[in-house]
């Protein structure tokens, strides 16, 4: 394995993933259709996201992860699918990266 290779692996790491598990909205950036999935895990910089459609890689989305503390708003996100998996039982796991956060 290249040096940077193994460079690029370990800045990934860098965040810790959150199990999460918690439903979130999606909103097609392009189409402004919406549609309900769970997130499963939560880092600095991506979501897994499980979904009931295939979704395209490249697609951009705007999402929003509710809080559960009236404390603090929801999470909301744009977001990028750079994977879309097949798990089963007409179920898709997506992994995005975060674009940008919305205050």
């Amino acid at each position: 394995m290249r040096m940077t290779t193994m460079r690029n692996y370990a800045e990934k790491r860098d965040f810790i993933r959150m199990k999460v598990d918690t439903e979130i909205t999606l909103v097609d950036a392009e189409t402004g259709q919406s549609f309900k999935g769970v997130c499963r895990d939560l880092s600095g910089t991506g979501m897994s996201i499980e979904v009931d459609q295939y979704i395209k890689e490249n697609g951009e989305y705007n999402t929003s992860l509710p809080s559960n503390n009236e404390a603090f708003p929801s999470f909301d996100t744009t977001v990028k699918v750079v994977r879309c998996t097949d798990i089963g039982n007409e179920k898709f796991l997506l992994g995005v990266e975060i674009i940008s956060v919305k205050n």
